[in-house]
């Protein structure tokens, strides 16, 4: 599955805490994340992410652009709520595109958390069945 990692500036230390004790799961998939919050999970962890810029650059953006492409499974994104954002029409658009596009969001720990072990359940294998559905009726 192709996972996007984002993290406000407050919550850094929470997605590479989150990445670090998930890396046995993650690892399995490919990882997607803004500038910083990748480069903070790479370190950390030493797992295999692609960056974007980071989320005021246009980062959120670049998801957003692949969350419609239909080319992001999962998106953990964890706001800090009480802190506003120069950027929020960004993330705003993104988390609609997650709404329009069906795209699981978790926005903070406890749905980061339980998101993270469906996947590895398989609870979401439908998305990757309906991915191959499509592409063979194109086909066709």
């Amino acid at each position: 599955m192709n996972i996007a990692l984002i993290a406000h500036d407050k919550k850094k230390e929470d997605i590479v805490q989150f990445a670090t004790a998930y890396k046995n799961i993650l690892e399995k998939h490919r990882l997607f994340a803004t500038g910083t919050t990748g480069k903070k999970i790479a370190e950390a962890t030493g797992v295999s992410i692609h960056r974007f810029q980071s989320g005021p650059l246009g980062g959120d953006q670049q998801i957003g652009a692949y969350i419609a492409q239909d080319e992001m499974d999962v998106v953990l994104f964890l706001r800090d709520p009480l802190t506003a954002q120069p950027h929020e029409p960004d993330i705003s658009a993104l988390m609609r595109l997650c709404d329009v596009h069906q795209i699981p969001l978790a926005t903070n720990l406890a749905g980061a958390e339980i998101l993270v072990q469906a996947i590895e359940r398989g609870d979401l294998n439908w998305r990757e069945k309906r991915k191959k559905n499509e592409q063979q009726g194109r086909k066709e």
